[in-house]
């Protein structure tokens, strides 16, 4: 009996740090009625055409909601979440790489795959972040970025 009870408390730790873990994770992430990246399949990108995802092909990963354009991408997801989500939480790389670091929205249909990994921009009244990204140095801004995104997570 004691063991159990010890076996239960640790059980109910693990979920307690959990929740506090995908609590952080909702707060840093760029969501939009509590979906990530404009509701857009994550997985698509990988393919070349950034799809809408459906309600129909939803899956909660470590408190962020993702939706998926067909039943194979969510696998996929599912199989991999780390190569799929967004870099920087779904937030503008290029802001995360400016000095000043601020949280900016994104145009889902403003992408890159770096690395095999997706960072998404801000392009919106006539101002292109990823043509910015690649004009004043990708190496640079991208160094800056991861830099300040550990900042940002790690409060």
């Amino acid at each position: 009996m004691k063991r159990f009870l010890s076996i239960l408390f640790f059980l109910c730790l693990v979920n307690f740090v959990q929740a506090q873990d995908e609590n952080a994770r909702k707060e840093h992430f760029n969501l939009k009625k509590t979906v990530a990246i404009s509701a857009y399949d994550p997985v698509s990108y990988f393919t070349g055409v950034p799809l809408k995802g459906s309600p129909n092909f939803i899956h909660l990963h470590n408190g962020i909601v993702y939706l998926f354009s067909s039943n194979k991408n969510k696998k996929s997801f599912i199989e991999n979440p780390s190569k799929y989500e967004p870099a920087y939480g779904g937030w503008c790389a290029y802001a995360m790489g400016l000095k000043k670091v601020d949280k900016v929205a994104i145009n889902p249909k403003t992408y890159k795959i770096i690395d095999n990994k997706l960072y998404l921009f801000y392009n919106k009244f006539g101002i292109n972040t990823k043509e910015k990204w690649d004009k004043e140095g990708e190496k640079k801004l991208k160094t800056n970025a991861d830099k300040n995104w550990n900042k940002i997570i790690s409060k």
